[in-house]
Formats: structure tokens, sequence, C-alpha cells
């Protein structure tokens, strides 16, 4: 009986740690995370997107006056900016596609970011210990 056991103890945590291996593409994309723990089989998990830097991000965009712009209709939406009086207006369009702008306001590096899937934006400081990221 003890045999039939021990079998069965080796049996379960090789079916554990078979469930805990992550596919290829995820222990690529997240070198450094231990997979050993989970409560779901990793095999189930799909991609479901662009991988790791494959939606490039707009730097340093070009602005123009607002009395100039002939491009952009009444009821356009954009996501402003102000900092230091210094005002942006990043167009949703263009957001939609890159999903970051980073953009220096009023001498503040800042990273404008916007997610088409819940529609919601975020705008944040880029230095962090002194460096500029």
């Amino acid at each position: 009986m003890r045999p039939l056991i021990l079998a069965l103890s080796l049996l379960a945590s090789l079916a554990t740690a078979a469930a805990a291996q992550a596919p290829g593409w995820m222990r690529a994309a997240w070198p450094e995370t231990d997979f050993s723990r989970t409560a779901i089989d990793l095999g189930e998990v799909i991609s479901g997107g662009p991988p790791r830097d494959g939606i490039p991000a707009l730097s340093d965009p070009a602005f123009i006056p607002v009395a100039a712009e002939t491009r952009l209709a009444d009821r356009e939406p954009v996501l402003s900016l102000e900092i230091g009086g210094e005002a942006r207006a990043y167009p949703i369009r263009y957001l939609m596609w890159h999903e970051i702008a980073n953009d220096t306001v009023a001498g503040a590096p800042v990273a404008v970011t916007f997610c088409p899937l819940c529609n919601s934006a975020v705008v944040f400081d880029r230095r962090l210990a002194g460096e500029t990221l």
C-alpha cells in the first residue's frame, strides 16, 4: 500500500509541476517571474495582443497653434493637458494607434497614455530619481 501512495503522490507532484509550467512566450515576456505557484493551468493562457514594444510611442510630437488647425472637427475628442500655462491637445485618433506620447510640456518630460480598451487616459511625469525615462 505504501508504494502505491508514494507513486500517487509523485504523480500528483508531476501533474502540479506540469500545470505550473508557463508557455514559452510567457517565460520570454517575463523572464524574472516565478511561475511555480499558480491557481490556474498556464497552458490555457493565450497571448491577446501585440508583443512587448509592438505599439510604437509618439516621441516629441509636433504641435501647431489652435488658430492654424484645420484637420480637427469641432467636437473631435482630445486629451488636454496644461502645465505651467502651456497647453497641449492630443487627438484621441492618434492615441488610439500609439497609446503613448512622450512629450515635454513647460520643461516637464511627460508620458501621455491612453487605453483604447477602457477609454481612459493618464499622464505621468517621466522623471524618476533624477533620470528622465
